[in-house]
């Protein structure tokens, strides 16, 4: 140990040893043109676009959803009034996993993680009054993706906005849901036939809709270290790469239009290195490996979220200076669009207060720090560069370990995903409980006096009733004939290879529910059992 040194050895988040300083040697061979290039040029490390934040602050993007169509649509109107400029949508569990809130299995879970949606009728509720052709809207969710972004256009339709005027992104991204979410439904064949078939439906027929949020936020949440999350979420983006271009698709006619979403932890430097890291490993794979053509193919756009993990329920304000920084990181990382965690997430769904502060947060950051001033302002770092390398040189062995068993498919069929990401997560608790990573609160400066906090959102049980009563009022309602028609052709083509996109907006226009046609994609293809990994 250095005369004068805390500990003996220093590490982050992902236990990577930290040295004292980083000089020239650090970065040997260091390539300016080739590495980095000016911001908006290939390989896009300093970012995807010339000016950055001179030209556009990042979308404020809150995560909001609970209850009903009418709570959360408050909700919207609420951060829309406080300045957010983009919608991000939460779903309750019944809908992530294509049931109807009437439904047996839905007991007890309606509105709880998020809204609960069971037809158009929920939509046009959720989206009243808000005009969508001026707000972006992000759906997070993944089997039902298809049926969500079918819904949000027929409201677009009803509004009297054309589709080409629609901008948003649905995660759509079911892979990582194999790996680490676990809301999946259906096996993979089928469930990548409806991510390509969205693929090519909104490139010819929607240009400003994002047709996937290719997402390592679930990844590291559920345990990853930097370097997985970086690695399995590039390899996902790959393979959907591949899965379009069997599908018979031109590369340059959907990669455009992907996006990814990744976690912001509390290893500031780290995070920053991360998104510069995926960039170029993006633009260099893209151009090399798949043959694209059009540089917009080559950049990689990303929304990121404040890591949910990192928060605690012991003094929970505390995590208003995590989010602060992990914020912070994002915004010095090139993000597009981010999600800042309110400091009551540990506890429960964000009170009104919570998000306020928040957005708030992303407020300061962008109008007060000056860090939205200048283009990629750690650019030239040793410590920063060297991280970047080290990330791409880790990134790139795992590339090699999932490609020797067989690719991503494969490997998270033998259940390798998931047991590197039990490992991790295992590792890093084991540092926590032995006192090597410290928690504030938690496992260092501790008040063994803390009260519970009790000011927390909480859902109504009447949810469940008023939700129930209209979904059956719906089913009751509507042209009976008209909606079985359209569930019988969308049944039909759901064996055949055409593209499903047409008759799930049919579907949707006659007020079939979520459950309905998820129902009968369970009959068609059958649902996804994992193997247990121990």
């Amino acid at each position: 140990m250095a005369t004068g040194e805390r500990k003996e050895r220093f590490a982050g988040v992902s236990d990577r040893p930290v040295k004292r300083f980083y000089g020239p040697d650090d970065i040997a061979g260091f390539d300016y043109e080739r590495d980095l290039g000016d911001p908006g040029e290939y390989p896009f490390t300093r970012g995807v676009h010339p000016t950055m934040y001179r030209g556009k602050l990042w979308t404020m993007r809150q995560f909001a959803g609970f209850g009903t169509a009418e709570e959360t649509n408050a909700r919207f109107r609420y951060l829309l009034e406080q300045g957010q400029t983009g919608l991000s949508t939460a779903f309750d569990m019944p809908t992530l996993l294509g049931y109807d809130s009437d439904h047996p299995y839905a007991n007890g879970e309606v509105g709880k993680l998020g809204v609960a949606i069971d037809s158009l009728r929920d939509f046009e509720i959720l989206f009243e009054g808000i005009p969508l052709d001026k707000v972006s809207t992000s759906m997070t969710i993944n089997p039902p993706a298809s049926i969500m972004l079918a819904m949000y256009l027929v409201v677009a339709e009803r509004q009297g906005v054309s589709w080409d005027q629609v901008s948003g992104t649905i995660q759509n991204d079911i892979l990582k849901d194999y790996i680490a979410q676990k809301t999946y439904i259906y096996p993979p064949g089928p469930s990548m036939r409806l991510i390509t078939d969205v693929m090519a439906f909104c490139a010819r027929n929607v240009p400003r809709w994002n047709t996937i949020s290719i997402s390592g936020y679930h990844i590291r949440e559920a345990g990853a270290t930097a370097a997985q999350e970086l690695a399995f979420t590039l390899a996902d983006g790959m393979a959907y790469v591949e899965a379009g271009i069997k599908a018979g698709l031109d590369v340059d006619e959907f990669a455009p239009r992907l996006s990814f979403f990744f976690d912001v932890h509390n290893d500031f430097f780290e995070e920053i290195a991360k998104f510069r890291a995926a960039r170029r490993i993006w633009a260099r794979v893209m151009r090399d490996r798949y043959g694209a053509k059009n540089p917009r193919s080559w950049m990689l756009r990303t929304h990121a979220q404040t890591a949910g993990v990192s928060l605690t329920a012991q003094q929970p304000e505390n995590n208003i200076v995590r989010v602060t920084l992990q914020a912070l990181a994002a915004v010095l990382g090139g993000t597009q669009s981010l999600h800042t965690n309110s400091y009551d997430e540990a506890l429960a769904l964000p009170s009104e207060e919570a998000v306020r502060i928040a957005l708030r947060t992303q407020q300061i950051i962008a109008e007060e720090s000056g860090v939205a001033n200048v283009v990629d302002p750690l650019a030239g770092s040793y410590y920063v560069e060297h991280l970047t390398n080290k990330l791409e040189e880790e990134a790139y062995e795992i590339f090699a370990k999932i490609e020797a068993l067989g690719g991503v498919v494969a490997a998270i069929e033998k259940g390798w995903f998931q047991q590197q990401i039990a490992d991790s997560a295992y590792r890093f608790q084991r540092r926590v409980m032995n006192g090597d990573y410290r928690v504030v609160g938690v496992n260092a400066y501790a008040d063994p006096d803390e009260k519970p906090t009790t000011n927390i959102l909480k859902v109504n049980p009447e949810v469940q009733r008023r939700q129930i009563e209209r979904v059956r009022q719906v089913r009751q309602e509507r042209d009976q004939k008209a909606a079985a028609a359209a569930l019988a052709e969308l049944r039909r083509a759901s064996q055949t290879s055409e593209n499903l996109m047409p008759y799930i907006i049919a579907c949707v226009r006659n007020y079939c529910t979520v459950g309905e046609i998820c129902g009968m994609w369970r009959e068609v293809w059958g649902e996804y059992r994992e193997e247990s990994v121990y």
